[in-house]
């Protein structure tokens, strides 16, 4: 599974190129406020796994005004580091890796 291209940007964390994303519109679920902001990641290079973020706070177009966040280079970099600690590995095939970063920097 790899991101669309359009709307992606690129990051560099130690030395890796990395694209993400996050979706334009929210989700239902995310619309409602039930699921939080969510950030896809992957190897920019190479087509491997997706890496999905949590982030603590409501998608920004949410239907139900909940305060929603930025989602910063910073924050995509933390999350990038958390998964790679945790296994996520994404320049090999398989399943998305999902996490939650709980306390994203600012």
């Amino acid at each position: 599974m790899t991101l669309a291209t359009k709307g992606s940007r690129h990051i560099v964390i130690e030395g890796a190129p990395y694209r993400w994303r996050v979706r334009r519109r929210p989700t239902y679920v995310q619309g409602m406020g039930w699921s939080p902001l969510t950030v896809a990641v992957e190897a920019a290079d190479i087509s491997g796994s997706l890496l999905l973020v949590k982030l603590p706070y409501a998608h920004p177009g949410n239907w139900m005004n909940l305060p929603g966040g930025p989602v910063t280079p910073a924050i995509v970099k933390a999350g990038v580091l958390l998964g790679l600690a945790d296994g996520w590995k994404p320049r090999q095939p398989g399943r998305p890796h999902a996490l939650v970063l709980d306390h994203p920097p600012r």
